[in-house]
């Protein structure tokens, strides 16, 4: 199983994080941003894209399907 390191800023407890989708960054760890695990990495989703996903990630959906 290949199994993928995680960028720092996508690791819990990292200053910033980067939105997996937009690119977005954050200012601190904002509790309202969604954590999903596809693969064994942690991909970060940004309001914005997680309320335009919201379906597709109740779905359990990876993200490169929406």
């Amino acid at each position: 199983m290949d199994q993928q390191t995680p960028s720092p800023a996508a690791q819990p407890g990292a200053e910033h994080l980067v939105c997996a989708r937009c690119g977005a960054v954050s200012q601190g760890i904002p509790p309202t941003w969604t954590c999903s695990v596809e693969n064994g990495s942690r991909h970060y989703f940004c309001d914005d894209c997680s309320r335009a996903n919201l379906r597709a990630i109740e779905g359990r959906l990876d993200s490169p399907w929406w």
